[in-house]
């Protein structure tokens, strides 16, 4: 589970009903700074049709290196990625069918049709189905019109189990194997487009992050923070925005508690946040200390940044992944933290994949043994944890250039001027 699907369902930073201080989303934008909260994203543009063809070639390019005939797609990120797609799972079927050559087709409900071909920015055939009739029958027999009868048909990893099994009941000369070579193969790797759009979500999530430091009040709560937040997100011309807003001894828990807390004088306020622009996303956490910070919140904070410094020395091209992982909990325990993930220390991995999704392929995690790449896109978290005290996570994304790691957004210097700077795109 992401950290946005996280604070839908777990109900963190709910406020408390008598806390001295609250702000609704009008207050929100209504504050001094507000009048700087303009969009900025009219200088991206969306993925257009033809960078989606041009994904479709490689992606076919790939198949045919892994001896895969079709790829059957549900609908999520890889849906939107191939076809402009954005539609949401049910029990009935929506697929995307990307042949090994030719055309790709398009598989809903009849009654679906119009709304589905309303995101469809690329040439294809839509095939539908009635309430009574089955899917995967239609799945096969479109197959079958592109001459593929029998063979091996590619399933991501999050494809549901009643889709894969229903698929290959109705065509039993097929067999099932995993699209994730193809899919990822396309997805892992950035263009300079998609870097564009990403370094935008990042500048917006940034200078966010500046309007909501400087608006911090004694009394505030976790939900006014994450409400400021996310209303200087959206006016900035952010989308899906989400963020994570915890104090005091809440900043200990990575991905938060229900322990109602309020800042004040010398609070640790850990955030994590992040928006998409044109689908593509950013994921920066940043600590701030209300007041001014004790001895050992400075040193934790420091390490922190350290940490970070370690994790992008170590991200070199053709390192693997994993390795930089390593190297940050080397430095972390030669400093009394963990080993490994005991706490007090790092309680998880130093970063994960991010594009389309907050959470992609591959991550900064041991024993990862891929190879980093040009293009390769990853958040940069090495945080600790100390139990009943408090928690310190600074989190800037990077970007693997050809020679080695970028950042989006610099991470800060200081716990006394703790927001960063935005960094010009090296493409």
């Amino acid at each position: 589970m992401n950290k946005r699907d996280f604070l839908k369902f777990s109900g963190v930073g709910l406020a408390a009903m008598a806390t001295p201080f609250t702000v609704n989303a009008q207050q929100a934008k209504d504050f001094p700074t507000g009048a700087r909260l303009t969009d900025i994203t009219g200088t991206v543009k969306p993925v257009n049709a033809k960078e989606r063809e041009a994904r479709i070639g490689k992606a076919q390019t790939l198949m045919k290196t892994h001896d895969i005939d079709a790829l059957v797609i549900e609908p999520g990120a890889a849906m939107d990625y191939f076809s402009g797609i954005q539609w949401w799972r049910s029990e009935r079927l929506t697929a995307l069918i990307i042949p090994k050559s030719g055309p790709v087709a398009v598989v809903t409900p009849f009654f679906e049709k119009p709304s589905v071909e309303e995101s469809l920015q690329i040439e294809g055939d839509i095939h539908v189905w009635q309430e009574h009739e089955s899917p995967y029958a239609l799945v096969v027999d479109v197959l079958k019109q592109r001459d593929i009868a029998s063979g091996n048909i590619g399933f991501e990893s999050t494809v549901r189990y009643f889709v894969l099994s229903g698929v290959m009941k109705a065509g039993s000369r097929f067999n099932h194997v995993s699209a994730d070579p193809v899919t990822l193969g396309c997805r892992m790797m950035k263009t300079p487009h998609e870097l564009a759009l990403m370094h935008k979500a990042n500048e917006i999530t940034l200078r966010a992050y500046q309007h909501v430091y400087e608006q911090l009040q004694e009394g505030m709560s976790q939900s006014d923070v994450k409400t400021l937040m996310n209303g200087a997100q959206q006016r900035l011309g952010g989308q899906n925005t989400w963020c994570l807003s915890l104090f005091n001894e809440a900043s200990a828990y990575p991905h938060g508690t229900r322990q109602e807390q309020i800042i004040k004088k010398g609070s640790v306020v850990l955030m994590d946040s992040g928006c998409s622009v044109h689908g593509y996303q950013s994921d920066i956490s940043r600590t701030f200390v209300f007041g001014e910070p004790s001895d050992k919140q400075r040193k934790i904070w420091n390490l922190v940044r350290e940490g970070q410094r370690v994790a992008f020395a170590a991200a070199k091209i053709g390192a693997t992944a994993g390795s930089v992982d390593d190297a940050v909990r080397k430095v972390y325990e030669q400093k009394g933290f963990g080993p490994d993930y005991a706490l007090p220390g790092l309680s998880h991995r130093t970063g994960h994949g991010i594009g389309m999704e907050g959470h992609e392929s591959v991550n900064f995690v041991r024993g990862e043994s891929t190879p980093l790449q040009q293009g390769m896109c990853f958040s940069n978290e090495p945080g600790i944890y100390l139990p009943g005290e408090f928690g310190v996570r600074l989190e800037d994304c990077i970007y693997m250039g050809e020679k080695g790691p970028h950042w989006f957004t610099e991470p800060p210097e200081s716990l006394d001027n703790p927001i960063g700077a935005l960094v010009p795109l090296a493409v």
